[in-house]
């Protein structure tokens, strides 16, 4: 079946596996939008962003590059052909609707981006073309659904971020009144004091690498270290991935019900067997009738 786009938010939705072209398009490109996205094609095109992938990263070694660059260089153009051959079918398939597609338009850009010359100003885009790898996530159902569920719950992230933010500026002016005048480079400035307690919010050399030599000075300081962790790491970092997974668990509801609307007939279908069911219901009505009236 060609592929169906949706325009619900998030920009970045799962992307349907199916788009019904207008009644008006020919059929060869309803044909072409079948072959396009027919199954077999899908795993070629993933099999192929691995393979250059793997390229990608041998294009790095030297010692690699020195043995098979004459091989793995054309490899790597040919593969990059084969992206091009196949967004040139998609979009003849479906015409001005494959940009309505978001995941379409971001495979559009990393070919493009791969297609940009690699000398002159352009020269720093060549380390540009391992997104090409990034492609994986619009082929592979489970990682758009992750990335889709990550993009949604952007709103939801920027309100926990924004308590966070006020969390640590509260304890950063605490940190730089009690602490600063004896642990300057840790505690001088709000800026410095907000760079150690991320530090502590990691839980990276929290304990023997600031909060111990402070204790030596402040003994009571473990209070407000550990009230930090506990409200900065074990609270608000779990409300992160709370939020997270919820906006990934209503992808995947939204998922199943467009799946499941999809399975479903169209209204004008349905009313089609509706009417043949009444119309063999008056025919056997109407037999069983002079069944009757011929006793």
């Amino acid at each position: 079946m060609p592929l169906k786009y949706r325009t619900i938010p998030p920009f970045f939705s799962q992307r349907p596996k199916n788009m019904t072209l207008p009644a008006s398009s020919s059929d060869w490109r309803a044909r072409l939008g079948t072959i396009v996205e027919a199954p077999r094609a899908q795993t070629l095109i993933i099999t192929l962003i691995i393979i250059n992938a793997a390229i990608l990263g041998l294009e790095t070694s030297p010692a690699v590059m020195a043995s098979w660059g004459g091989l793995l260089l054309p490899l790597d153009q040919a593969i990059l052909a084969v992206f091009v051959i196949e967004l040139a079918l998609r979009i003849a398939a479906h015409g001005w609707r494959f940009f309505r597609d978001p995941w379409s338009v971001f495979d559009f850009i990393v070919v493009v981006i791969a297609l940009l010359p690699a000398s002159g100003p352009f020269a720093v885009l060549r380390a540009l073309r391992v997104l090409r790898v990034l492609r994986l996530l619009t082929m592979v159902p489970n990682m758009r659904r992750v990335v889709g569920g990550l993009l949604a719950a952007i709103p939801g992230l920027a309100s926990v971020f924004g308590i966070i933010s006020i969390i640590f500026y509260v304890a950063a002016v605490i940190a730089t009144k009690l602490f600063g005048g004896h642990f300057p480079d840790w505690f001088g400035t709000l800026g410095s004091s907000a760079y150690t307690l991320f530090q502590v919010m990691t839980l990276e050399s929290w304990s023997m690498g600031i909060v111990r030599p402070v204790m030596e000075v402040f003994p009571q300081a473990w209070i407000f270290f550990v009230l930090f962790i506990l409200i900065s790491t074990f609270t608000m970092l779990n409300l992160f991935i709370a939020v997270i997974v919820n906006a990934i668990q209503a992808e995947h509801d939204i998922e199943i019900r467009d799946k499941e609307a999809g399975d479903a007939p169209p209204p004008e279908v349905q009313l089609r067997e509706e009417v043949r069911a009444m119309r063999n219901e008056l025919q056997e009505l109407r037999r069983l009738l002079e069944q009757q009236a011929a006793r």
